[in-house]
C-alpha cells in the first residue's frame, strides 16, 4: 500500500471508532494486497494521531497467544497494539455499552516492568528480572469492523481489536509465583463460565512479553519501564451481550472485576 492508502485506511477507522460505527467491509476486502507490514503502520498512524491530542502510551497488548485463534486467522505467531492513557478503566465505575461497538472480553496477566527491555535476545528469565511485579486485567477488546469480519491484517490495522482495560487492584511481585501454574476461574454474573492456566500463554505468560520485546527490536522499538504490558488471554473471549458483570479471579494474584451498563 502507498502513503495515501495508509491515510485513508487509518482516517476509515478512526472514524468507525470516534462515530461507533463499525466498517462494512474488512480492509482485507478493500485492499486484498494488504500486508502484516502495512497493517502496523495503519495502527501506527492512529497511535501518533492519539499522542497528537494529548494522550500517552501506556502500555502494550499481546493478543493471538492461543495456537487456536493462531489457526484461525491462519498466523503463527501473536500480534500486538498499544495502550493509551485514555483506554484504561476503574474497576470500581461501569462501562457503558454506548462507548464500545461489539465488544467482548478476555482475562489476563498484565507485566508492569521497571526495567527497560529490548531486543532481541529477551528471555523469560530476562522478562522476569525486568518485571516490577503482575496484576491481573481484564481487556476489551472491540472491532472496528462489522460482525467481526476479520483476517490478521485487520485486526493489527485496528490497535489489535483493543478498546480498553480494567486492572485489579494487587500488584505482586514475580517471585511470589508461578505464573505457568496459576489458574484463573472466570465469572459472568455470577456463574462460572470458564478455567484455565498461566500456560495457556504461549506456555509461560513471560514468553508473550518477550516475544513482543523481540518483534518490536525490528522497529527499533523497546518496552519500557513504567508500561504495562498485557500478556494474553487465557481463555477465549467472550461476549457482552448486556449488564455484565464479570470477575476474573487469579487465586494468590488476587482478582478483578468489571461490570457494563447498558
Amino acid at each position: 500500500m502507498d502513503k495515501t492508502a495508509l491515510q485513508v485506511a487509518a482516517e476509515a477507522l478512526w472514524k468507525a471508532c470516534q462515530e461507533r460505527k463499525a466498517l462494512e467491509q474488512p480492509l482485507t476486502e478493500i485492499y486484498p494486497d494488504i500486508t502484516i507490514t502495512d497493517a502496523y503502520q495503519i495502527q501506527l498512524i492512529n497511535v501518533d494521531k492519539k499522542k497528537a491530542l494529548g494522550r500517552k502510551v501506556v502500555g502494550k497488548k499481546i493478543g493471538l497467544t492461543s495456537r487456536a485463534m493462531q489457526q484461525m486467522l491462519g498466523v503463527h505467531e501473536p500480534d500486538y497494539g498499544h495502550v493509551t492513557d485514555d483506554m484504561i478503566g476503574d474497576e470500581e465505575v461501569a462501562i457503558s455499552r454506548s462507548k464500545l461497538l461489539q465488544p467482548k472480553i478476555e482475562a489476563e496477566i498484565a507485566f508492569v516492568l521497571k526495567d527497560r527491555l529490548v531486543g532481541p535476545g529477551v528471555t523469560l528469565t530476562k522478562v522476569l528480572q525486568a518485571t516490577a511485579g503482575v496484576i491481573p486485567v481484564f481487556e476489551i477488546i472491540d472491532s472496528r469492523i462489522k460482525d467481526w469480519k476479520i483476517k490478521i491484517q485487520d485486526t493489527i490495522a485496528d490497535n489489535a481489536s483493543s478498546a480498553m482495560v480494567v486492572l485489579g487492584s494487587k500488584l505482586i511481585p514475580v517471585d511470589q509465583v508461578n505464573l505457568k501454574y496459576v489458574g484463573l476461574v472466570l465469572e459472568k454474573n455470577g456463574e462460572i463460565i470458564d478455567t484455565a492456566a498461566g500456560a495457556a500463554v504461549l506456555g509461560h505468560p513471560a514468553l508473550a512479553v518477550a516475544w513482543l520485546a523481540n518483534k518490536l527490536s525490528e522497529f527499533g522499538i523497546a518496552l519500557e519501564p513504567g508500561e504495562i504490558i498485557l500478556s494474553g488471554s487465557l481463555t477465549k473471549a467472550y461476549e457482552v451481550t448486556g449488564n455484565d458483570h464479570f470477575v476474573a479471579n487469579f487465586g494468590p494474584l488476587g482478582s478483578v472485576k468489571v461490570k457494563f451498563t447498558d
